[in-house]
């Protein structure tokens, strides 16, 4: 609900003996304005917490830190979690929220959260979902209200202080975001200020558990009132005159307890109580009724109608207006204006308004709210939730209000019920919230739905299960299938679901097999290809298949009868050039195909296609040496995903493959940043996960690359990776051939060799034969050189063959490269010649490195010296630009050891350059940086760049040799 303002006729329990806790709320809040005990400047935000039972003065103090921080001039966010409300999902946040957007007109509110309206207003109750919309994940959810808190606490160019009281009963989609948003509240001076019930937290809430204790600090822990203190609030309430014996025995009574103490003392105060030691019998029947049976007990005496309305009002919770609670009370207005002023003047509950300016009503204090809630006879409480559910969607609060009231009634097979919690459930989808959305429909499910509608929620709880509980969700969605009046379309729906169930926990027969059984019995044409799409896709990344080749060419079939007219069409195309890459088909087959099914697009969102197949086409540009046009498409998926709020498994799966991209194209400092941002996403999901497994395997290939050897081996091991479980899908690059490339690195050359022809022979009997997608021949024939030339020879030697059958410049110059590793030097100068003569054409820059140092170190051994210098500086240079540290120090070493220098180059040679390379040129033989050279010469540092590696490519050198090439 939303937001109130401080009740009126409430008397706080005065702030005594909390001047501990008052001087870390200033504290914190001077460190806001850079102030600090130790005089430092430096702005600092933090958490700071409080845990005390029930009624010990919490909200009383951090009613105080609101004060101090609005009188310092810092932006104050307020919320409370309340009992009723703790299922009800992002209802704290949107009492955080909502009060800020309250005076905003909905454009001013669209700028102000600019491309994060639509993945976060629906969360923050903005505005009602979209019917259809495709649901962000969580993780998205919580990024975008990361983004929403950051920029108003920049906008409001003020510290901002957020306080939540009564954390214990916050919803668990709040309490997740704020746990993690808690790491950023320092960085940005902001203060988190919590308040909970410990013996009250759920052993469910995780995040407020981390919360309490973050960085290994202990809340500060609200003690009871000692008697001196009780002594005083009794006398401020019934007079100077109360004795030590009376008030020692206020004090044993109600254990010092804040609120029980005042709020005997203003009972007291009502009944004319005269403070004395005589006086302690009435003392203590007064005390019965402040709390438990006896404040039930008072409630009762007030009368019939004031009771349903403290019923009703307990049941709808907090902050509800008071026309809403008369109606659940079934009362008129006023009889209900009356029912309140009794239970106002019984200090029960009193009226607030709203930001909304409508009067609302709330208890004196939860305790009180909860003694009343369960008194409600349980028969009439259900009944009482029914109502209250009627009157929020009557009111236009929604079916999401009115969900946590439905699940507390009997399952009776209402239909109104079943859709308000489907509805509820969309919205919760729609909002971030998908256990909130569970939630809904297994109760929908109990109610139960009418038969027609039977296999649509299951159909609907079953996705809502996906990524949380996949096992559940193959037992709801077969349910599902098994409903005798499923409509062809929803059957169709369920069956792609279920395959994507039994594909995410490991079962790919069973989805292949499903799919299969479909397709058999699809009257409809069109829904038949798809079925088939689909069955090819999944059979695509069996690692049991036991006839992929034949897989193949019916595949190959399939695709030469389609043009691309329809998704499913298109999924075959993609499919098909993705199987032409993997199995080495000449370069100009996979891209015809890939070709073919981009030709009227293909989307990354579709929640029932996948985004898997235009992965893969991106893919097979990439490995057909087309790279940019790949990262085009990344980069087109992240923006997409990013737009939905899709922010888990799929954005982990763009970033780990562009970084893959990076990878093959030799820029891998970027690759490396790339992976980890996907490797870290992947992490949060969960472990064993396929996108966690790219994201390892391209990891560590680039580490290798980088010659970072110990960073990759402990990657290895943190993922522990030479335990063997590698996983039961096609991933790439292919795990077991990544260990053992992992091994060779580490010189445990037996092993490697096992591991790395194991992969070879798993992916020979796959019909997967194409080095540029999985190099394990290359590794091995590098293994297999340290103590025997000819096998290692004749494995590089197939490894050429099926590199020019395939015919991409990058892998045919790889290929080369390690054939001559095994071949005698002339033999192997002429090799490596050829492979970078290749590679020069290709995008694999730190490949072509590797190729010109190894040309430059075969060339040396034949006696060309001034050759090999040129070659081995171009290729140091190279290297650099790659990010290839391990080459770049093999170089040097090379050119060290042999004294090499790269020969002067004549007058006429220097004419090769151009006017422009030139003078770059010359200024970086002066020690100049490309800044200093762009200033000089008044040309951006791209261009600099540009133009200096044109020059150290003609001249064969690098930044350091320039000065001897051009004789200055």
């Amino acid at each position: 609900m939303s937001h109130v303002t401080e009740p009126r006729g409430w008397a706080p329990a005065p702030l005594l003996e909390r001047e501990s806790e008052i001087l870390a709320i200033h504290r914190a809040v001077d460190e806001l304005f850079g102030v600090s005990d130790t005089g430092s400047p430096t702005r600092r935000g933090g958490v700071l917490t409080f845990a005390g039972s029930g009624g010990i003065g919490k909200t009383t103090l951090l009613g105080e830190a609101r004060r101090h921080a609005a009188d310092r001039g810092c932006t104050v966010l307020f919320a409370r979690g309340g009992e009723q409300e703790k299922q009800v999902p992002f209802h704290v946040m949107r009492q955080l929220i909502q009060p800020t957007f309250a005076a905003l007109s909905e454009q001013e509110r669209r700028d102000v959260l600019g491309s994060w309206h639509g993945i976060v207003a629906p969360a923050l109750g903005l505005t009602a979902s979209a019917k259809g919309r495709t649901a962000p994940d969580p993780q998205g959810v919580r990024d975008g209200l990361d983004w929403v808190v950051t920029h108003l606490a920049v906008r409001s160019g003020a510290p901002v202080v957020l306080i939540l009281d009564d954390a214990h009963w916050a919803d668990a989609e709040s309490l997740a975001w704020l746990a993690a948003f808690a790491a950023r509240a320092e960085e940005l001076a902001m203060l988190i200020m919590v308040a909970c019930r410990p013996d009250e937290i759920p052993s469910d809430a995780a995040p407020l558990r981390a919360l309490m204790g973050r960085q290994g600090t202990r809340p500060h822990e609200l003690a009871p009132l000692t008697t001196s203190a009780v002594a005083r609030i009794v006398r401020e309430a019934l007079g100077d005159s109360a004795d030590d014996v009376f008030c020692r025995e206020c004090w044993a009574i109600t254990g010092g307890n804040p609120f029980e103490v005042v709020e005997l003392g203003m009972k007291g105060r009502d009944r004319g109580l005269k403070p004395h030691q005589d006086n302690i019998p009435q003392l203590r029947d007064l005390a019965s009724a402040v709390k438990g049976s006896g404040l039930i007990e008072r409630l009762e005496q007030l009368g019939p109608s004031t009771v349903r309305l403290a019923w009703a009002a307990a049941v709808l919770g907090n902050a509800v207006p008071i026309g809403i609670v008369g109606g659940v009370a079934a009362l008129g207005d006023a009889q209900a204006a009356d029912a309140i002023d009794q239970l106002h003047n019984a200090r029960i509950l009193t009226v607030l308004t709203s930001v909304q300016r409508k009067e609302v009503v709330e208890f004196f204090h939860p305790l009180i709210a909860t003694a009343v809630y369960r008194s409600i006879p349980p028969g009439v409480r259900v009944g009482m939730h029914g109502m209250a559910a009627q009157a929020l969607v009557d009111d236009g609060h929604g079916p999401t209000a009115a969900a946590r009231h439905l699940l507390e009634m009997h399952p009776e097979g209402d239909p109104w019920v079943v859709q308000q919690l489907r509805r509820a459930a969309r919205e919760s989808f729609s909002a971030g919230a998908p256990d909130a959305a569970r939630r809904y429909l297994a109760r929908a499910l109990r109610k139960p739905p009418e038969a027609e509608h039977r296999a649509e929620v299951l159909f609907e709880l079953g996705s809502a299960n996906l990524l949380h509980d996949p096992v559940t969700t193959i037992n709801q969605l077969r349910t599902a299938l098994e409903e005798p009046s499923t409509a062809p379309e929803l059957r169709e729906a369920i069956t792609y679901r279920l395959a994507q169930a039994l594909g995410h926990t490991g079962q790919l027969a069973q989805a292949a097999e499903l799919l299969a059984e479909e397709a058999r019995h699809a009257t409809n044409s069109r829904t038949r290809l798809r079925m088939q799409a689909e069955q090819f896709k999944w059979n695509s990344v069996r690692v049991d298949e036991e006839n992929s080749p034949a897989r193949s060419r019916l595949l190959s079939q399939f695709a030469k009868r389609i043009v691309g007219r329809g998704l499913a069409e298109r999924h075959i195309l993609g499919l098909r050039a993705w199987d032409a890459a993997l199995r080495g088909e000449p370069v100009g087959t996979a891209l015809e195909y890939a070709e073919q099914a981009l030709d009227g697009g293909m989307s990354w969102i579709d929640q029932d296609f996948g985004f898997e197949v235009p992965a893969v086409v991106a893919l097979t540009l990439m490995y057909c040496d087309q790279p940019g046009r790949a990262e085009e498409l990344f980069n087109t998926a992240i923006m997409e995903f990013e737009a939905k709020g899709w922010r888990g498994a799929h954005l982990s799966f763009v970033y780990t493959l562009l970084g893959y991209i990076r990878y093959r194209r030799g820029r891998l400092a970027e690759a490396e940043d790339f992976v980890r941002n996907g490797l870290q996403i992947a992490d949060r999901i969960g472990h064993d996960i396929p996108a966690q497994w790219y994201a390892i395997g391209t990891l560590i290939e680039t580490l290798l690359a980088r010659g970072n050897v110990a960073e990759a081996r402990q990657v290895a091991r943190t993922y522990k990776l030479a335990d063997g479980g590698f996983p039961k899908a096609v991933v790439y690059p292919d795990p077991q051939a990544v260990w053992g490339k992992l091994l060779l690195a580490q010189g445990r050359i037996e092993e490697a060799e096992h591991h790395l022809s194991t992969a070879g022979k798993r992916l020979d009997l796959r019909g997967t034969r194409n080095p540029s997608w999985s190099p394990w021949q290359l590794d091995l024939a590098l293994a297999q050189v340290t103590h025997d030339t000819e096998l290692a020879a004749a494995t590089a030697a197939e490894a050429v063959v099926r590199a020019r059958a395939f015919g991409a410049s990058s892998v045919i110059g790889h290929a080369l490269r390690v054939a001559a590793a095994a071949a005698e030097p002339a033999r192997a100068a002429l090799l490596l010649k050829e492979a970078v003569d290749h590679l020069d054409q290709s995008p694999a820059a730190a490949e072509l490195a590797h190729a010109l140092i190894d040309h430059g170190t075969a060339l040396h051994t034949l006696g060309d010296p001034h050759q090999a210098a040129q070659q081995l500086y171009r290729g140091m240079e190279t290297a650099a630009a790659c990010g290839a540290d391990a080459l770049v120090d093999r170089a040097r070493a090379q050119i060290a050891s042999a004294g090499l220098r790269p020969r002067r180059l004549s007058s006429s040679e220097q004419e090769s350059l151009t006017v422009a390379e030139l003078a770059a040129a010359r200024h970086a033989a002066r020690g100049l940086d490309n800044a200093a050279i762009a200033k000089e010469l008044r040309i951006d540092s791209r261009t600099v760049a540009a133009r200096l590696s044109a020059a150290f490519t003609k001249l064969g050198t690098d930044r350091l040799g320039l000065g001897r090439a051009l004789g200055d």
